[in-house]
Parts: structure tokens; sequence; C-alpha cells
């Protein structure tokens, strides 16, 4: 493990990491702490960009924009010019929401992009644990000018974990995150475990369905004839929410649409149906919530879980495709009178099948998280002390 040559330290306690769960929290309040000035630690530097129109097919790069999404990586990339590749084992910053993601590969950036690199070696624990202090001084980058980033960056502090003669503390860094990880890991297992998630094997129907899907035969149907009409939420304005317990959805893809949890008395739509909004994009709802007039409910509650999941996104397929925005809203009304393609049997929808399609593809994907909660648990059962 490298160590940080630094300037002068100050032992102080303040900023931290943020409350944690005991008995996590009480290590945190038991280290002792120093305050560090970034440039003690990073150096910042622009980077080499170029436009996405010279790149060429491969996967060797990660071309790297200002943009929050996918860790900043707008496509994968192969070799296109020496010059202009940064080094991995760092962090990119991207001047539009000022996220830090940290580099394992060489990469390529788009314009607006910096290059933010360690004065020292750094564990994946340590990568993890400066990704979340270097992120927590958004609100002060996103305060100031483009042009003084850099600066700003420069003359913050953050609070580092130090041992007794003033080093920081990796050993603890390390173990923190070790025991932290396990946490989470542990939450997610009983998570899988209460929920039925754990199982992941295929049945004989599910591994049949999985052979057969791309022989189905298909047919349109209009969402009116199989589900009777659509329901339009009622507007609530802001100043009018009382905060409470019910899920109540507006337009949007953040958080899924949902804007606020309220204690109002408004009409409660059922689990098991879909929301289409008013830019056309449907969702599936496994909760009960209420809905403002930019909503539209496909009463689909009487379709199993995994029926009506797949009927959503043969709405979204429909209905979200650039026809709706702001000066063409999507309505009620127009549920009514949307086609979505379906699987059929003797020229009905086949839901049966549906179903099984979905749980197949749901416990294929599940079956990458359960492996990587085990994988997980064994690995940190390595680390802790």
């Amino acid at each position: 493990m490298g160590s940080c040559k630094l300037i002068e330290k100050q032992k102080s306690c303040g900023g931290r990491l943020g409350k944690i769960d005991s008995p996590l929290n009480d290590k945190l309040n038991q280290v002792k702490w120093g305050e560090y000035k970034i440039k003690e630690l990073f150096s910042i530097s622009n980077t080499l960009s170029f436009n996405s129109d010279v790149l060429v097919d491969g996967n060797e790069y990660d071309y790297v924009t200002r943009t929050s999404f996918n860790q900043g990586i707008l496509q994968t990339t192969g070799f296109v010019n020496e010059e202009n590749v940064n080094s991995a084992c760092n962090w990119s910053l991207g001047l539009l929401q000022m996220d830090f993601f940290y580099r394992r590969k060489p990469w390529y950036a788009g314009q607006f992009v910096r290059k933010v690199i360690p004065k020292f070696e750094l564990s994946d624990s340590a990568i993890l644990f400066f990704t979340t202090l270097l992120n927590r001084l958004k609100p002060k980058l996103l305060s100031v000018l483009v042009r003084d980033v850099d600066k700003t960056f420069l003359n913050s502090t953050i609070q580092l974990p130090v041992t007794a003669d003033g080093t920081i503390d990796f050993g603890f860094i390390d173990e923190f995150v070790a025991e932290l990880e396990a946490q989470r890991v542990a939450e997610l297992e009983a998570y899988l475990q209460v929920t039925g998630l754990k199982d992941s094997v295929l049945t004989v129907k599910e591994q049949e369905v999985l052979k057969q899907y791309t022989k189905w035969s298909w047919s349109n149907f209009n969402l009116e004839a199989l589900f009777g009409k659509s329901t339009r939420g009622k507007r609530l304005k802001s100043a009018d929410r009382v905060s409470g317990t019910l899920p109540f959805v507006t337009a949007g893809e953040t958080n899924e649409g949902i804007s606020d949890f309220i204690g109002n008395k408004v009409d409660i739509f059922e689990a098991n149906t879909t929301t289409i909004d008013m830019f056309g994009s449907a969702k599936y709802r496994n909760y009960k919530y209420g809905g403002d007039d930019h909503i539209a409910v496909v009463h689909t509650e009487n379709l199993s879980k995994y029926a009506s999941i797949f009927v959503t996104t043969a709405i979204h397929k429909s209905s979200h495709n650039g026809q709706f925005d702001y000066s063409n809203n999507f309505y009620a009304s127009d549920a009514d009178e949307l086609n979505i393609m379906l699987p059929t049997q003797n020229d009905a929808p086949d839901y049966d099948a549906m179903a099984i399609l979905v749980s197949a593809i749901h416990k294929l994907v599940i079956k990458d998280v359960v492996d990587f909660a085990d994988k997980k648990i064994n690995a940190t059962k390595q680390v802790i002390k």
C-alpha cells in the first residue's frame, strides 16, 4: 500500500462521511480525523478532447463525456490516436453535473472533462472511499463558474481518518469499506431470501419458452378493448400536498416518476397497473399510488404480475416513440386508442406465455445479482478481521 507525502496536517473533526448505521457509526466516531487540502492529495488537468464522430468500433477505450449517466461513458471505442489517450487509475470530472468517476482503464474524453490524478496508491476500497468524498464536493463546484472549478477544487478540504502519527489511516479505510459492503450485501441477501428472488433456477416451462419465443405468433390489440377505459389522474399542486406514505406519480423518469409521498385524500390506483405519462412513457406499478393529471392509468390489475409487466413493455414500445411531447401530451383518451403487439394463442393474447417469458428473464437477471452477493459475502469474510 502506498502512502501520501503530505505537507501539513491539521487534526480536526468535521465534515466526515455522514451518518452510517451502528456499529459502523461507532467506528467513525472512534477514529481520529485529519483535515487535508485537496491539492495535497490530487492534481487536476485538462484532457485532450475530440468529437464522437471520429470514434471507431471497438471496446478497448471508454469515450467519456460530461454526462452523469453510465459512469460518464458515452460509448466504447477502438484506438483513435495515441496523443489523446488518458491513462488509467484516475478520476474523470464532467463539467456539467460535476460528477467524479474513477477510470480503471485508459480512456478518451469529450469536451469539458477534467482528469483528477491521485498523488498516492489506491486499493479498491480506497477508490470507493475517495470517490464518495470527491462527489461530496459537487455542490461547491456547481456554485462557481467553470473557469474557477480547478482553483475551487484544489483549495477545498476533506476529512480523512488518521493514524497516531498523523498519516492517513488506509488500513481503517480498507476495513471500514469492507464492513460497509458486507453489511449492504447481507441486507441484499436477506431481501432476496424474503422475496423469494434467491431462486434463479429456470423451470422446464421457462427453458422451453426461451427456446420458442422467437417463433411466436403476434397480433395487434386495442388497449381499451383489452382493459377498458384508462383513467386520468387529478391535478394536485406541490403547495397543496400533505406529507404522507402514498406514492404520488407525475410525469418524468426520475424516481420512476414518483415526485412525492403524500397524505392527501386522492383517488388511489391499484397495484399491478400501468401508468403512461404525458410523454408516452409507460411504467409498471406493483404498489398502490396516486397520480396527477399528466398520468393515464391502464387497468391491468386482473393480469398476473409478470403478464402485466410484459404488457407494460408492449405499451411503452407503442407509445414512446417521440410522438408525444410538451406540445402534444399523451392523455387517457390516447391510451384508449393505442394498439399494441402481443403474442397470441387461438387469436387471443397468450398471457400465460408472456408471464413465463418475463419470469425466465427475471431469473436470468437475478442470477447475476445472486452470484454477485455470494461472491461479495465470501470476499468480505476474508478481509474483515
